[in-house]
């Protein structure tokens, strides 16, 4: 000690090697920064609460989300629609924060369905992807009244038989799938715009008398970083519209351009950082108006807008706080943290290089880190080789923007999965989703009376 201040705290001399994939144009270093808080609530105090590891989500950026991109939609079309794709996160409170917000919903199975009526979306209000809609499924929300899109001529001919049944023909859509340069086509659904199939569909939705055409679907692909690709798939879905009015007569409700967008994650094989690379709604708005130019509808006719957007609207408003539970040196030299979550719960992990950041004040140099899950399995690794500080067991660390589909598609397997919270605009927050234990997993279990 010096006139009484601390002795400052000893570091040792790290070595740090040359590791191949570490650097890019952009540096070796990227500044890295505590996140103590989250929308004004402590780490700690969350931890405290709920437990960890934690699924956080901010009411707030969830709204600013959807509203960024309803008012980059509304600029240059004057009806629009956004529906809440389910899939990417089906948790309830999640969903009524955008269906208060004004969002329809998308399911693309018999149980979203049962989810969104539920809680409280009328059927009307639904538009019903997939393609596998069992009969029973089929039936009931095309008696409901909900916007079934046809999948393919099975699914045409089991929606005819039950349309006989009905007073009223209902309304359906009709999936395309279509070319679109920069992407791999997602063939596998719908009717193929390119090789006539899509035409051959709706001359035979007409002839049956049955269904009422609606609107058209196409879901282009899933993370696209390239907006020019939404511009092509709205000038063929115009064309086509075009043509089926004036061969015959149909005028489209709705023209459905699915999901896709881009969140502000960065994928495993992307070489430039998620904020340069991400585009903004703005942009993918802009590309989706400028392809719908080709509509032949006068202004008061045009069809509306839909988007069914998940990921980009609900990525960035979610937050994984997990536990540093040891620290360990691996044979190549890395540092290995092993935490008390793993690909299990943070399944995304798999195709995304998740940003991740200290809770807490930290001080060591960063060197070469490999981010370990908690579970028995090689494959249980969160995040492969990144720089980052010497942590300390008990220590938090944050992964941010997981907020699509992490909590619909993690897995029980070997740990429980952890409570999910929501914190509110005001700064309050709660649970909307209980932590497991052994009665949640062993509750459908049956023994049979012999063992």
């Amino acid at each position: 000690m010096i006139d009484g201040a601390p002795k400052p705290r000893y570091e040792r001399p790290v070595l740090i090697p040359h590791q191949v994939g570490l650097m890019n144009k952009f540096g070796r270093i990227r500044s890295l920064s505590p996140l103590t808080h989250i929308d004004g609530v402590s780490i700690e105090e969350l931890v405290e609460t709920y437990g960890s590891p934690l699924f956080v989500f901010s009411e707030k950026c969830l709204i600013a989300r959807y509203r960024e991109l309803r008012d980059a939609l509304a600029l240059r079309n004057a009806n629009v629609r956004i529906a809440w794709s389910y899939k990417t996160n089906y948790l309830g409170a999640i969903c009524r924060v955008f269906h208060r917000e004004g969002a329809w919903a998308e399911v693309v199975s018999g149980f979203e369905y049962e989810k969104a009526v539920h809680l409280g979306v009328s059927a009307d209000h639904i538009h019903f992807n997939g393609p596998y809609k069992p009969e029973q499924v089929l039936e009931r929300a095309l008696r409901d009244g909900a916007i079934v899109h046809l999948d393919h001529f099975d699914e045409l001919a089991r929606a005819e038989r039950i349309a006989a049944k009905l007073h009223t023909p209902p309304k359906v859509g009709l999936r395309i799938n279509l070319a679109a340069e920069g992407i791999p086509a997602w063939s596998r659904f719908g009717f193929n715009l390119e090789s006539g199939q899509a035409r051959t569909a709706v001359a035979r939705l007409l002839e049956g008398k049955k269904l009422t055409l609606a609107g058209l679907h196409c879901h282009l692909g899933t993370f696209i970083l390239e907006p020019e690709v939404y511009g092509q798939g709205a000038q063929k879905l115009a064309h086509f519209a075009n043509d089926l009015r004036h061969e015959y007569g149909v005028e489209l409700q709705f023209i459905d351009l699915g999901g896709g967008f881009a969140s502000h994650n960065k994928l495993k094989a992307q070489y430039l950082p998620a904020e340069q690379a991400t585009p903004s709604f703005a942009r993918y708005a802009e590309a989706i108006a400028s392809g719908l130019d080709e509509l032949a509808y006068s202004p008061e006719a045009r069809p509306t807008l839909v988007l069914e957007t998940g990921r980009a609207l609900v990525d960035d408003g979610g937050f994984l706080i997990t536990t540093v539970h040891a620290s360990k040196r691996l044979p190549d030299g890395r540092r290995g943290l092993v935490l008390d979550a793993g690909v299990n719960t943070l399944f995304t992990a798999f195709w995304y290089d998740h940003d991740v950041v200290p809770a807490q004040e930290f001080g060591s140099t960063a060197e070469p880190t490999v981010l370990y899950g908690p579970l028995c399995m090689n494959i249980d690794v969160v995040r492969d080789t990144l720089l980052f500080p010497a942590m300390n067991p008990g220590d938090r660390l944050v992964f941010r923007n997981v907020g699509a589909y992490n909590v619909t598609q993690w897995m029980q397997f070997i740990t429980y999965r952890p409570a999910v919270t929501l914190i509110g605009r005001d700064g309050r927050h709660a649970c909307v989703r209980e932590r497991e234990d052994l009665q949640t997993v062993i509750a459908n279990e049956r023994i049979p009376e012999w063992l």
